[in-house]
């Protein structure tokens, strides 16, 4: 019922349908958004946008994977997905190591080590839970989204990821002016990488 009543509603009921259900289940913590929060607030909002702008590049090629329908077809590759998984925790764990062993800001030098664009990107893109996230909003069968055709979908969709990473990483960057002092940038940063395994370890959680 629910499902048919959205269906014959106005394009910009549809819309605003799509633009909420992305953010609940898109923009809820995850490993992606958790990781944009903690690499902000362990590195700085400037230092922090190569990895963000990874994280943001990775996750609309998991949008435009699902839309080509593409994932029916990986999905049927046996041993892919447990693959994916380990790829990405590997790489979380790393991260959350670098997060929880950075120096407090102050006492970083212009070189100081910092997550990389391509490192985002990786992440993003082996991430087996964000295709499963982004299919569910993309398909759009429980909020009518399907009816608002591909090209509006994979443009608002496209913009909620921009968006919804951005605000991540603000909220992230935002601890970073309590960094520059030792003893709460070693809480900070602990916190923030104890976090990200949990959240990740939720995640993949059957």
């Amino acid at each position: 019922m629910a499902g048919e009543a959205l269906s014959q509603a106005q394009p910009w009921q549809q819309l605003l349908a799509l633009i909420i259900a992305a953010t609940v289940v898109m923009g809820s913590p995850g490993p992606a958004t958790i990781s944009v929060t903690a690499v902000g607030a362990a590195f700085g909002l400037r230092p922090s946008l190569g990895y963000t702008s990874g994280i943001v590049l990775g996750t609309i090629a998991v949008l435009l994977v699902v839309a080509a329908g593409i994932v029916g077809m990986l999905a049927s590759l046996p041993g892919l997905a447990p693959v994916l998984t380990i790829a990405s925790a590997a790489y979380i764990l790393y991260l959350a190591v670098r997060i929880a062993m950075a120096p407090p800001l102050a006492e970083r030098g212009s070189e100081a080590a910092r997550p990389t664009l391509l490192g985002g990107f990786v992440l993003a893109v082996a991430n087996p839970k964000a295709y499963v996230a982004i299919a569910a909003v993309f398909a759009g069968g429980s909020s009518g989204a399907a009816d608002l055709g591909i090209p509006t979908r994979l443009m608002v969709l496209g913009l909620m990821i921009v968006a919804i990473h951005a605000l991540w990483l603000l909220a992230g960057a935002a601890f970073a002016r309590f960094l520059r002092r030792p003893l709460a940038s070693r809480i900070i940063n602990l916190v923030f990488a104890a976090t990200l395994v949990l959240t990740t370890a939720l995640a993949a959680w059957p």
